[in-house]
């Protein structure tokens, strides 16, 4: 193969810019990509913690906040309602909330820090609509043994004022209690654990 007429420095200056043009488109490329790995703004601010003032919520109301899109109830149950979580126990699935999604401090009767107030995921665990509040006891749509809680419409699962699922109804679980901790006595921190 003969060389006559052949610039070879010319071609190594087009070798040379046509690797230097390959580098930046790479770079070009690459930067988009790898930033594409770390969240968006959107979505740390979905799971960001938030602060709810339980001061103006009086007995039997419930305030809904959202915490990484999902409805998170508090509500204060009153002194019958709390009375009333141990007459339920025979008619509950999973009473002590052994299979359920909650922090190691929910574990007990109440599944709250402070017995006053109940802090649930709004969501049911049948098939994730959203049940409704029903703190009455005994309506004519829920039957004699309902001591007040949630109703989930969607399919029919009840949960008592602990969120804990009844037996024979759809739901597998008891409702989840999201982490949180109290700063004051009436300003609890969603997403955070105490």
């Amino acid at each position: 193969m003969s060389t006559d007429g052949v610039d070879l420095s010319r071609r190594r200056m087009l070798v040379g810019v046509t690797a230097a043009v390959g580098a930046v488109g790479i770079v070009g490329a690459a930067v988009p990509f790898v930033k594409s790995w770390n969240p968006s703004a959107k979505a740390k601010a979905a799971g960001a913690p938030v602060t709810a003032d339980l001061s103006g919520l009086e007995p039997g109301q419930q305030m809904v906040v959202e915490w990484r899109g999902k409805p998170v109830w508090v509500v204060r149950r009153t002194p019958e309602a709390l009375a009333d979580l141990k007459k339920v126990e025979g008619s509950l699935r999973d009473p002590n909330s052994d299979e359920s999604v909650q922090p190691d401090f929910a574990k007990n009767e109440y599944r709250s820090i402070n017995k006053d107030y109940l802090i649930l995921v709004g969501i049911c665990t049948h098939l994730g609509c959203s049940p409704t509040y029903r703190p009455e006891v005994a309506p004519a749509d829920l039957g004699q043994s309902f001591r007040g809680g949630f109703f989930c419409p969607c399919h029919g699962s009840t949960y008592d004022m602990a969120g804990r699922v009844y037996k024979g109804v759809p739901a597998p679980l008891n409702l989840e209690v999201p982490p949180y901790k109290y700063v004051t006595d009436s300003v609890v921190i969603i997403g955070e654990s105490a």
